[in-house]
């Protein structure tokens, strides 16, 4: 088995790495730095954006405070729309900071010359133009509906794997897989290839026409941020009432 195992690391294709990146060596744990360090920016964008919008807080609404009353409707109608009015109360800074921290990530990764940065290897982009982060966020998913679930029907959760028959087992399992991958891979992929676009047209046709590919890059980029925050919502709720078998009393 050894002999295998080092036949296939002197292949030349285990030695292939994508992309260089800025490494920070915390004892033996060796991280992406400059997937931390645009992260730390977005949320200290989040946390001043929403101590100025409740430092001072007026009955009428103005700037930096309506903006944010406004957003913060906005989640609430989101969560409403997918858990119901009488589950979505506790779920909505799980599935708002979700959101908001997608979107403002797309949007830096839009907006902010982050190439300009120089670092001493690799080069800094959006938060969620990075595999690593996209993942994490679809696993705190994943975690919630579990949580949701079991907290909202006990050990009936596991009903679901085995209903309507347990032959469906294997696929109900899978599903579970398949979420947190599709949640992460479709905010990766979508990101990650408009920047490169973005990048190719800049090279080829330097002002004129990257400018509607930009301004296209914002609009998809916010419609990612809310698909991936409805789609969680969706997701606890199907955890809490189970494969659409309780439907709401009142109807």
């Amino acid at each position: 088995m050894l002999s295998v195992l080092n036949a296939f690391n002197s292949f030349p294709l285990a030695e292939l790495e994508v992309g260089h990146h800025f490494y920070w060596q915390l004892g033996n744990l060796k991280i992406h730095g400059q997937v931390f360090l645009t992260s730390w920016f977005v949320i200290s964008i989040l946390v001043i954006a929403s101590i100025a919008a409740t430092r001072n807080a007026q009955r009428i609404p103005s700037g930096i405070q309506n903006l944010m009353e406004y957003a913060l409707e906005f989640i609430r109608d989101l969560a409403k729309n997918q858990l119901g009015e009488k589950e979505y109360r506790p779920w909505v800074p799980f599935i708002g900071t979700l959101f908001l921290f997608i979107f403002v990530s797309n949007w830096s990764g839009a907006l902010i010359p982050w190439k300009l940065i120089r670092l001493p290897s690799g080069e800094l982009a959006a938060p969620t133009n990075d595999i690593n982060t996209t993942v994490a966020l679809a696993l705190l998913t994943s975690l919630a509906y579990f949580y949701a679930g079991f907290s909202k029907r006990g050990l009936g959760y596991f009903k679901k794997y085995i209903e309507p028959t347990p032959v469906l087992l294997p696929i109900a399992i899978l599903e579970d897989f398949t979420k947190p991958l599709s949640l992460s891979f479709r905010l990766f992929g979508n990101i990650l290839a408009d920047e490169l676009v973005v990048a190719v047209l800049v090279l080829l046709v330097p002002l004129f026409v990257p400018l509607p590919v930009m301004a296209l890059g914002l609009f998809t980029s916010a419609i990612q941020a809310l698909v991936f925050a409805t789609l969680a919502g969706a997701y606890i709720h199907e955890a809490m009432e189970g494969h659409g078998g309780e439907e709401h009393e009142e109807h």
